[in-house]
């Protein structure tokens, strides 16, 4: 903990310590993610917290207009969001009240899911239902297709060093269309765009505590409940995630979020829009170790790979693409 951004969250921090009751010889390590951004745990001797977190986001790689945008949107809506105490925008820190460390992914159990589950839908029901368009970046075909092109560029050329045939690309090339085609033709909502067990906190009060909201964009319905049930850190009987999709389904469209009539219909759009989803995760984890040296990520690959092969299987159309993740898997045993 030397480095200089450090050196100058300190500076910060004092000027605060007064009106906070900061402890400054307590700052240590609270979180890393996957993005530039770090975070900070801080003692306090405010009888009103206790403990504070502190965003580091350097402004060239991480401006916080976006989070600090989505945090008031979300707020508003009943989320249940870290409150910005004070902020340094020029330098790149805000001070948070702390959601604590118990999160979703580490309290999740067969006892506990139904319960933890049920919370995530209210809260992801009231973000929803909050939704206004041309507030947030639209999540149209551009940013889609950008996302799915990880896929090829870094998990198959970069990770496994597959190059494909002539037919192959074409076959690829056909998969993203129908998928595009699919996720842009769905209800269009506030999409927190990684709202999973790592993210979601276990909290006494309006359960659950949300982070790592800033990517938030205007997108389609199904995208934040595939990311919720076709987790990338922990898996569930099939039948058990069809089970939280009816009930988020069923209380959706009973708050008069624009759902399909025919759960059928709505089960593919989240199938479709999951298997998405875990093209660019791929592309995603690939990338953070290659190009940023996090290799964290990759032990969390097979997971992720046999959501994709098992969605894809299941529809005639996106056979061709199931050949070519599965001959993936074979290339990389």
């Amino acid at each position: 903990m030397t480095d200089s951004r450090l050196h100058t969250l300190r500076n910060w921090l004092k000027g605060l310590q007064p009106s906070w009751q900061l402890d400054l010889d307590t700052l240590a390590p609270a979180s890393a993610d996957a993005s530039f951004r770090r975070y900070f745990r801080i003692e306090s001797k405010n009888p009103d917290f206790g403990t504070l977190i502190i965003m580091d986001a350097p402004p060239q790689h991480e401006p916080l207009d976006a989070f600090i945008q989505v945090d008031f949107l979300l707020l508003h809506a009943g989320l249940h969001v870290p409150k910005i105490l004070e902020q340094n925008i020029l330098e790149g820190f805000l001070l948070l009240n702390d959601l604590g460390n118990k999160t979703y992914l580490a309290e999740l159990n067969d006892q506990t899911a139904d319960h933890l589950y049920q919370d995530a839908t209210n809260a992801l029901i009231k973000m929803q239902l909050a939704s206004k368009p041309d507030i947030l970046p639209n999540y149209d075909e551009a940013l889609l297709k950008r996302e799915l092109d990880l896929f090829p560029e870094w998990y198959l050329e970069k990770h496994l060093q597959i190059e494909l045939n002539e037919q192959q690309q074409a076959q690829l090339k056909k998969s993203f269309d129908l998928l595009i085609e699919n996720n842009l033709a769905q209800a269009k909502v506030y999409v927190h765009r990684d709202y999973h067990s790592r993210n979601l906190m276990v909290t006494e009060i309006n359960n659950p505590g949300v982070l790592d909201f800033q990517d938030a964009v205007y997108g389609p319905i199904t995208y934040d409940a595939s990311s919720l049930w076709r987790d990338a850190y922990i898996a569930w009987p099939e039948e058990r995630v069809i089970d939280w999709v009816i009930k988020f389904w069923e209380q959706g469209r009973k708050a008069g979020l624009p759902m399909p009539e025919d759960f059928g219909q709505f089960y593919r759009d989240f199938e479709w829009m999951g298997l998405q989803r875990h093209l660019k995760v791929l592309g995603i984890f690939a990338r953070l170790f290659h190009r940023d040296g996090k290799d964290g990520y990759l032990k969390d690959i097979p997971l992720v790979l046999e959501y994709a092969i098992a969605c894809a299987n299941r529809y005639i159309e996106l056979k061709p693409l199931a050949r070519i993740l599965e001959s993936t898997r074979q290339n990389k045993e």
